[in-house]
Protein backbone atom coordinates (compact mmCIF):
# COMPACT_ATOMS: atom_id res chain seq x y z
CA UNK A 1 0.00 0.00 0.00
CA UNK A 2 1.55 3.35 -0.90
CA UNK A 3 1.88 5.90 1.81
CA UNK A 4 2.29 9.49 0.63
CA UNK A 5 3.06 12.20 3.41
CA UNK A 6 1.39 15.71 2.65
CA UNK A 7 3.49 18.42 1.38
CA UNK A 8 3.14 21.65 -0.84
CA UNK A 9 6.95 21.01 -1.76
CA UNK A 10 7.67 19.00 -4.81
CA UNK A 11 11.29 18.06 -4.46
CA UNK A 12 13.59 17.24 -7.23
CA UNK A 13 13.17 13.38 -7.73
CA UNK A 14 15.90 11.42 -6.50
CA UNK A 15 17.24 14.08 -3.79
CA UNK A 16 17.17 13.94 -0.22
CA UNK A 17 14.06 15.44 0.67
CA UNK A 18 12.44 13.50 -1.94
CA UNK A 19 14.04 10.00 -0.11
CA UNK A 20 12.80 10.82 2.65
CA UNK A 21 9.30 12.38 2.10
CA UNK A 22 8.14 9.21 -0.01
CA UNK A 23 10.61 6.95 1.58
CA UNK A 24 7.36 4.52 2.13
CA UNK A 25 6.45 4.71 -1.28
CA UNK A 26 9.61 3.43 -2.38
CA UNK A 27 10.10 0.56 0.48
CA UNK A 28 6.72 -0.68 -0.38
CA UNK A 29 7.49 -0.96 -3.93
CA UNK A 30 10.63 -2.87 -3.17
CA UNK A 31 8.79 -5.11 -0.95
CA UNK A 32 6.28 -5.58 -3.74
CA UNK A 33 9.01 -6.92 -6.18
CA UNK A 34 9.67 -9.93 -3.61
CA UNK A 35 5.93 -10.53 -3.57
CA UNK A 36 5.05 -10.49 -6.99
CA UNK A 37 8.23 -12.84 -7.74
CA UNK A 38 6.11 -15.62 -6.32
CA UNK A 39 3.88 -15.69 -9.06
CA UNK A 40 6.19 -17.08 -11.28
CA UNK A 41 8.01 -20.36 -11.44
CA UNK A 42 10.94 -18.80 -12.81
CA UNK A 43 11.69 -16.17 -9.87
CA UNK A 44 9.75 -18.08 -7.60
CA UNK A 45 13.02 -20.29 -6.19
CA UNK A 46 14.88 -17.02 -5.32
CA UNK A 47 11.52 -15.23 -3.77
CA UNK A 48 10.98 -17.85 -1.54
CA UNK A 49 14.00 -17.32 0.01
CA UNK A 50 13.12 -13.53 1.40
CA UNK A 51 9.76 -14.07 2.27
CA UNK A 52 9.62 -17.71 4.06
CA UNK A 53 11.77 -19.04 6.93
CA UNK A 54 14.24 -21.23 6.03
CA UNK A 55 16.39 -24.19 7.09
CA UNK A 56 13.58 -26.78 8.34
CA UNK A 57 13.93 -30.37 9.26
CA UNK A 58 10.97 -32.59 9.39
CA UNK A 59 11.10 -34.88 12.60
CA UNK A 60 9.07 -37.94 12.18
CA UNK A 61 6.48 -38.68 14.49
CA UNK A 62 6.95 -41.68 17.34
CA UNK A 63 4.87 -43.53 19.55
CA UNK A 64 6.27 -41.74 22.58
CA UNK A 65 5.99 -38.39 21.61
CA UNK A 66 3.18 -37.48 19.21
CA UNK A 67 1.64 -39.65 15.80
CA UNK A 68 2.31 -36.09 13.43
CA UNK A 69 5.39 -35.21 12.07
CA UNK A 70 7.35 -32.08 13.52
CA UNK A 71 9.32 -29.13 11.73
CA UNK A 72 12.38 -27.33 13.70
CA UNK A 73 14.43 -24.65 12.22
CA UNK A 74 18.41 -23.96 12.67
CA UNK A 75 19.82 -20.81 11.31
CA UNK A 76 22.22 -19.91 8.36
CA UNK A 77 23.25 -17.55 6.11
CA UNK A 78 19.79 -17.69 3.77
CA UNK A 79 18.67 -15.65 6.89
CA UNK A 80 19.99 -12.32 5.88
CA UNK A 81 17.79 -12.47 2.76
CA UNK A 82 14.79 -13.26 5.09
CA UNK A 83 15.40 -10.49 7.85
CA UNK A 84 16.18 -7.72 4.67
CA UNK A 85 12.40 -8.79 3.31
CA UNK A 86 10.82 -8.15 7.18
CA UNK A 87 12.93 -5.26 7.80
CA UNK A 88 11.39 -3.62 4.53
CA UNK A 89 8.14 -4.49 6.09
CA UNK A 90 9.06 -2.72 9.34
CA UNK A 91 10.13 0.69 7.87
CA UNK A 92 6.47 -0.05 6.23
CA UNK A 93 4.89 0.03 9.35
CA UNK A 94 6.83 2.15 11.33
CA UNK A 95 5.24 4.77 8.49
CA UNK A 96 1.90 3.82 8.73
CA UNK A 97 1.95 4.26 12.39
CA UNK A 98 3.56 7.36 12.30
CA UNK A 99 1.61 8.75 9.56
CA UNK A 100 -2.09 7.55 10.70
CA UNK A 101 -1.45 7.69 14.48
CA UNK A 102 1.45 9.84 16.06
CA UNK A 103 1.31 12.65 13.52
CA UNK A 104 -2.84 13.02 13.90
CA UNK A 105 -2.39 13.32 18.32
CA UNK A 106 0.86 15.10 17.35
CA UNK A 107 -1.64 17.82 15.98
CA UNK A 108 -4.04 17.38 18.75
CA UNK A 109 -1.17 18.43 21.44
CA UNK A 110 0.54 20.32 19.75
CA UNK A 111 3.84 19.53 21.24
CA UNK A 112 7.21 21.32 21.24
CA UNK A 113 9.69 20.02 19.09
CA UNK A 114 11.61 18.54 21.87
CA UNK A 115 8.73 16.64 22.80
CA UNK A 116 7.80 15.89 19.01
CA UNK A 117 10.32 13.93 19.09
CA UNK A 118 10.17 11.92 22.22
CA UNK A 119 6.74 11.09 21.75
CA UNK A 120 7.51 10.09 18.10
CA UNK A 121 9.84 7.62 19.44
CA UNK A 122 8.13 6.14 22.80
CA UNK A 123 4.86 5.66 20.53
CA UNK A 124 6.78 3.70 17.96
CA UNK A 125 9.16 1.77 20.60
CA UNK A 126 5.91 0.72 22.91
CA UNK A 127 4.12 -0.68 19.91
CA UNK A 128 7.16 -2.59 19.39
CA UNK A 129 7.71 -3.64 22.68
CA UNK A 130 3.74 -4.38 23.77
CA UNK A 131 3.97 -6.88 20.44
CA UNK A 132 6.48 -8.60 21.06
CA UNK A 133 6.21 -9.06 24.66
CA UNK A 134 2.74 -10.59 24.18
CA UNK A 135 4.30 -12.63 21.21
CA UNK A 136 7.56 -13.62 23.20
CA UNK A 137 5.22 -14.86 26.14
CA UNK A 138 2.95 -17.10 24.41
CA UNK A 139 6.12 -19.00 23.06
CA UNK A 140 7.58 -19.02 26.45
CA UNK A 141 3.90 -20.55 27.79
CA UNK A 142 3.47 -23.06 24.41
CA UNK A 143 7.02 -24.22 25.15
CA UNK A 144 6.73 -24.57 28.77
CA UNK A 145 9.96 -22.60 29.65
CA UNK A 146 8.63 -21.04 32.32
CA UNK A 147 6.87 -23.92 34.17
CA UNK A 148 10.74 -25.49 33.84
CA UNK A 149 13.60 -23.56 34.45
CA UNK A 150 15.74 -25.94 33.39
CA UNK A 151 14.86 -25.81 30.03
CA UNK A 152 17.00 -22.62 29.47
CA UNK A 153 20.53 -24.94 29.54
CA UNK A 154 19.20 -28.37 29.01
CA UNK A 155 19.80 -30.25 26.11
CA UNK A 156 22.11 -27.39 24.64
CA UNK A 157 22.99 -27.02 21.69
CA UNK A 158 19.45 -25.95 20.88
CA UNK A 159 20.04 -25.84 17.22
CA UNK A 160 16.74 -26.89 16.17
CA UNK A 161 13.93 -24.36 17.56
CA UNK A 162 10.37 -24.01 16.40
CA UNK A 163 8.82 -22.28 13.92
CA UNK A 164 7.34 -19.41 16.09
CA UNK A 165 10.72 -18.99 17.92
CA UNK A 166 12.80 -18.59 15.07
CA UNK A 167 10.30 -16.34 13.40
CA UNK A 168 10.32 -14.41 16.35
CA UNK A 169 14.58 -13.68 16.47
CA UNK A 170 14.29 -12.95 12.34
CA UNK A 171 11.81 -10.06 12.94
CA UNK A 172 14.19 -9.27 16.17
CA UNK A 173 16.68 -8.65 13.95
CA UNK A 174 14.70 -7.19 11.03
CA UNK A 175 13.56 -4.45 13.33
CA UNK A 176 16.56 -3.42 15.08
CA UNK A 177 18.57 -3.29 11.85
CA UNK A 178 15.93 -0.75 10.09
CA UNK A 179 16.71 1.31 12.99
CA UNK A 180 19.34 2.55 11.01
CA UNK A 181 17.96 3.61 7.87
CA UNK A 182 14.78 5.42 10.16
CA UNK A 183 17.79 7.94 11.43
CA UNK A 184 18.23 9.26 8.15
CA UNK A 185 14.20 9.13 7.68
CA UNK A 186 13.45 10.95 10.69
CA UNK A 187 15.78 13.05 10.24
CA UNK A 188 18.18 12.31 13.94
CA UNK A 189 19.66 15.32 15.54
CA UNK A 190 23.22 15.49 14.63
CA UNK A 191 23.80 15.09 18.90
CA UNK A 192 21.39 12.07 19.00
CA UNK A 193 22.77 9.70 16.24
CA UNK A 194 25.89 8.56 18.82
CA UNK A 195 23.41 7.30 21.33
CA UNK A 196 20.68 6.00 18.97
CA UNK A 197 23.63 3.96 16.93
CA UNK A 198 25.03 2.87 20.59
CA UNK A 199 20.90 1.91 21.59
CA UNK A 200 20.56 0.03 18.63
CA UNK A 201 24.16 -1.84 18.30
CA UNK A 202 23.46 -3.10 21.98
CA UNK A 203 19.82 -4.77 21.16
CA UNK A 204 21.34 -6.52 17.74
CA UNK A 205 24.95 -7.25 19.54
CA UNK A 206 23.10 -9.33 22.30
CA UNK A 207 20.16 -10.71 20.04
CA UNK A 208 22.36 -11.97 16.99
CA UNK A 209 24.75 -13.48 20.03
CA UNK A 210 22.06 -15.37 21.35
CA UNK A 211 21.20 -16.44 17.97
CA UNK A 212 24.35 -17.67 16.77
CA UNK A 213 25.25 -19.10 20.13
CA UNK A 214 22.07 -21.23 19.93
CA UNK A 215 20.85 -19.62 23.21
CA UNK A 216 17.84 -19.06 21.97
CA UNK A 217 15.45 -20.01 25.33
CA UNK A 218 17.74 -17.65 27.82
CA UNK A 219 17.80 -14.80 24.83
CA UNK A 220 13.75 -15.32 24.73
CA UNK A 221 13.42 -15.07 28.17
CA UNK A 222 15.71 -12.10 28.83
CA UNK A 223 13.90 -10.12 25.44
CA UNK A 224 10.32 -10.60 27.15
CA UNK A 225 11.75 -9.57 30.60
CA UNK A 226 13.39 -6.31 29.19
CA UNK A 227 10.93 -5.51 26.70
CA UNK A 228 8.09 -5.26 29.74
CA UNK A 229 10.51 -2.91 31.46
CA UNK A 230 10.95 -0.87 28.52
CA UNK A 231 7.36 -0.70 27.33
CA UNK A 232 5.83 0.40 30.98
CA UNK A 233 8.83 3.58 30.62
CA UNK A 234 7.93 4.04 27.50
CA UNK A 235 4.27 3.87 27.86
CA UNK A 236 4.08 6.21 31.26
CA UNK A 237 6.52 8.77 29.03
CA UNK A 238 3.29 9.24 26.88
CA UNK A 239 0.78 9.49 29.32
CA UNK A 240 3.65 12.37 30.97
CA UNK A 241 3.54 14.25 27.61
CA UNK A 242 -0.14 14.46 27.85
CA UNK A 243 -0.61 15.42 31.51
CA UNK A 244 2.81 16.27 33.01
CA UNK A 245 1.35 15.91 36.30
CA UNK A 246 1.22 11.88 36.05
CA UNK A 247 4.48 10.18 37.91
CA UNK A 248 2.75 6.81 38.63
CA UNK A 249 4.08 5.02 35.84
CA UNK A 250 7.65 6.32 36.38
CA UNK A 251 7.78 5.27 39.92
CA UNK A 252 6.52 1.98 38.77
CA UNK A 253 9.09 1.70 36.31
CA UNK A 254 11.88 2.97 38.49
CA UNK A 255 11.20 -0.42 41.07
CA UNK A 256 10.46 -2.88 37.69
CA UNK A 257 13.67 -1.67 36.19
CA UNK A 258 16.18 -2.33 39.32
CA UNK A 259 14.03 -5.70 40.04
CA UNK A 260 14.29 -6.33 35.92
CA UNK A 261 18.25 -6.17 36.16
CA UNK A 262 18.38 -8.58 39.16
CA UNK A 263 16.74 -11.47 37.56
CA UNK A 264 18.57 -11.33 34.41
CA UNK A 265 21.80 -11.26 36.23
CA UNK A 266 20.16 -14.02 38.23
CA UNK A 267 18.94 -16.21 34.97
CA UNK A 268 22.12 -15.51 33.41
CA UNK A 269 24.39 -16.47 36.56
CA UNK A 270 22.12 -20.33 36.67
CA UNK A 271 22.72 -20.70 33.34
CA UNK A 272 26.36 -19.73 32.42
CA UNK A 273 27.22 -20.85 36.17
CA UNK A 274 25.12 -23.43 37.21
CA UNK A 275 23.64 -25.14 34.09
CA UNK A 276 26.41 -25.35 31.47
CA UNK A 277 29.14 -25.70 33.89
CA UNK A 278 28.08 -28.87 34.61
CA UNK A 279 27.54 -30.15 30.86
CA UNK A 280 28.46 -33.22 29.97
CA UNK A 281 29.97 -32.01 26.11
CA UNK A 282 31.96 -28.98 26.56
CA UNK A 283 33.83 -29.06 23.33
CA UNK A 284 33.93 -26.24 20.52
CA UNK A 285 32.19 -28.21 17.86
CA UNK A 286 30.75 -25.71 14.69
CA UNK A 287 29.02 -28.60 13.00
CA UNK A 288 26.63 -29.25 16.24
CA UNK A 289 26.61 -25.49 17.13
CA UNK A 290 28.10 -26.87 20.35
CA UNK A 291 29.85 -23.48 22.29
CA UNK A 292 29.88 -24.54 25.71
CA UNK A 293 33.32 -23.92 26.69
CA UNK A 294 34.42 -22.18 29.29
CA UNK A 295 35.78 -19.04 27.34
CA UNK A 296 32.59 -18.46 25.62
CA UNK A 297 30.42 -18.67 29.11
CA UNK A 298 32.67 -16.48 30.64
CA UNK A 299 32.77 -13.69 27.64
CA UNK A 300 28.66 -13.79 27.18
CA UNK A 301 28.08 -13.96 30.92
CA UNK A 302 30.66 -10.89 31.05
CA UNK A 303 29.17 -9.06 28.02
CA UNK A 304 25.37 -9.21 29.78
CA UNK A 305 26.64 -7.84 33.19
CA UNK A 306 27.92 -4.80 31.55
CA UNK A 307 25.14 -4.35 29.86
CA UNK A 308 23.40 -4.64 32.92
CA UNK A 309 25.97 -1.74 34.47
CA UNK A 310 25.64 0.05 31.57
CA UNK A 311 21.73 0.77 32.00
CA UNK A 312 21.83 0.75 35.61
CA UNK A 313 24.47 3.64 35.07
CA UNK A 314 22.03 5.56 32.66
CA UNK A 315 19.11 4.75 35.26
CA UNK A 316 20.73 6.31 38.55
CA UNK A 317 22.10 9.48 36.38
CA UNK A 318 18.29 9.23 34.82
CA UNK A 319 16.46 9.53 38.82
CA UNK A 320 19.63 11.78 39.78
CA UNK A 321 18.38 14.31 36.70
CA UNK A 322 15.11 14.07 37.90
CA UNK A 323 15.85 14.68 41.40
CA UNK A 324 17.44 17.70 40.60
CA UNK A 325 15.08 19.16 38.84
CA UNK A 326 12.54 18.31 41.42
CA UNK A 327 14.48 19.78 44.06
CA UNK A 328 15.41 23.55 42.01
CA UNK A 329 11.88 23.35 40.92
CA UNK A 330 10.72 23.25 44.87
CA UNK A 331 12.38 26.79 46.13
CA UNK A 332 11.08 28.46 43.51
CA UNK A 333 7.40 27.41 44.36
CA UNK A 334 8.23 28.45 47.66
CA UNK A 335 9.80 31.94 47.11
CA UNK A 336 6.37 32.64 44.64
CA UNK A 337 3.89 31.78 47.84
CA UNK A 338 5.97 33.75 49.70
CA UNK A 339 6.48 36.94 47.48
CA UNK A 340 2.34 36.25 46.91
CA UNK A 341 1.45 36.17 50.60
CA UNK A 342 3.69 39.58 51.19
CA UNK A 343 1.56 41.15 48.50
CA UNK A 344 -1.70 39.88 50.52
CA UNK A 345 -0.27 41.39 53.38
CA UNK A 346 0.93 44.69 52.35
CA UNK A 347 -2.50 44.83 50.52
CA UNK A 348 -4.04 44.64 54.07
CA UNK A 349 -2.01 46.98 55.60
CA UNK A 350 -2.71 50.19 53.17
CA UNK A 351 -6.39 49.07 53.49
CA UNK A 352 -6.59 48.46 57.75
CA UNK A 353 -3.67 50.59 58.93
CA UNK A 354 0.00 49.36 60.53
CA UNK A 355 0.30 46.16 62.02
CA UNK A 356 -3.21 45.42 61.27
CA UNK A 357 -4.33 48.35 63.75
CA UNK A 358 -7.38 49.75 62.44
CA UNK A 359 -7.85 53.34 61.80
CA UNK A 360 -11.13 55.18 61.18
CA UNK A 361 -10.76 56.58 57.68
CA UNK A 362 -7.35 57.35 58.76
CA UNK A 363 -8.43 60.44 60.49
CA UNK A 364 -6.09 59.33 63.63
CA UNK A 365 -3.07 58.80 61.64
CA UNK A 366 0.33 61.78 62.28
CA UNK A 367 -0.14 62.88 58.61
CA UNK A 368 -4.32 64.08 59.37
CA UNK A 369 -3.55 65.18 62.89
CA UNK A 370 -0.48 67.01 61.76
CA UNK A 371 -2.97 68.48 58.51
CA UNK A 372 -5.54 69.98 61.46
CA UNK A 373 -3.44 71.74 63.66
CA UNK A 374 -1.96 73.98 60.86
Amino acid sequence: MAIRKKSNKNPPVLSHEFIVQNHADIVSCMAMIFLLGLMFEITAKAAVIFVTVQYNVTIPATEEQSAETISLYHYGIKDLATIFFYMLVAIIIHAVIQEYILDKINRKMHFSKTKHSKFNESGQLSAFYLFSCVWGTSILVSENYISDPTSLWRDYPHTLIPFQMKFFYILQLAYWFHAFPELYFQKTKKEDIFRQIVYIGLYLFHIAGAYLLNLTHLGLVLLVLHYFVEFLFHISRLFYFSDERYQKGFSLWAVLFVLGRLLTLILSVLTFGFGLARAEDQQLNFSTGNFNILAVRISVLASICMAQAFMMWKFINFQLRRWREHSSSQPQSVKKKFVTAKGKTSRKERENGINGTVTSNGADSPRSRKDKSS
